[in-house]
């Protein structure tokens, strides 16, 4: 699906709608929680990676992650519909965020999956997916996030200039406002097995 390739700024986005997009609250996979409040010491990680089916696949397969859910963030439109993302008139991203137990998954390893599972190069676009919605983000919730994102960036750009590839465009900021998306999107390949996926990496490993 084609797109914009820049970003809109707040002033040009959609107005969007004060109502939360309605969602079944539980897991179509695991039957755990989608909404919060979650059950004590579970820790929240969110990544955009391309389309968002693939991306949530990717994170719900892992041991020790409790539930994941796809939404869109990082843009200006409250509360945003698929459609509305897809003009690129929201400033949002396709995001899946993921809740983990840190006793039985770090984010170190939700970190690595994220780099290997796409390729970080290609700003607005990811693969055929092409638009500001298919961005690579790490949207962090603390600081020692934030540190471990940027470190194993780095890492992760020394092993790819070494096999030829372009600088990492992905961006690293503070986790903004999550909006959940349309109940049909969550879990999507789970209930759709045949589905479009979309991700793609570049065959590098983080070491």
């Amino acid at each position: 699906m084609g797109g914009k390739s820049q970003l809109v700024t707040s002033d040009q986005a959609l107005a969007g709608r004060d109502a939360p997009m309605p969602v079944t609250n539980r897991h179509y996979v695991s039957g755990n929680l989608l909404l919060p409040p979650f059950p004590d010491g579970m820790v929240m990680a969110m990544f955009g990676l391309g389309c968002f089916w693939g991306a949530e696949r990717t994170f719900w397969q892992l041991p020790g992650v409790y539930s994941t859910s796809v939404g869109y963030s990082g843009g200006f439109t409250p509360n945003p519909t698929y459609r509305e993302v897809c003009t690129g008139m929201t400033g949002h991203n396709e995001v899946v965020r993921v809740v983990y137990m840190p006793d039985h998954i770090s984010y170190t390893r939700l970190l690595r999956v994220f780099w290997e599972s796409h390729d970080p190069t290609q700003g607005m676009r990811q693969g055929n997916d092409l638009g500001t919605q298919y961005r690579s983000g790490i949207y962090v919730y603390d600081e020692a996030q934030k540190s471990n994102a940027e470190q194993t960036r780095q890492q992760f750009q020394q092993a790819l200039t070494q096999r030829g590839y372009p600088s990492i465009t992905t961006e690293i900021v503070q986790a903004p406002e999550f909006y959940y998306a349309e109940d049909y999107h969550q879990q999507y390949l789970a209930k759709n097995p045949n589905g479009y996926c979309g991700l793609g990496g570049t065959g590098v490993t983080l070491t």
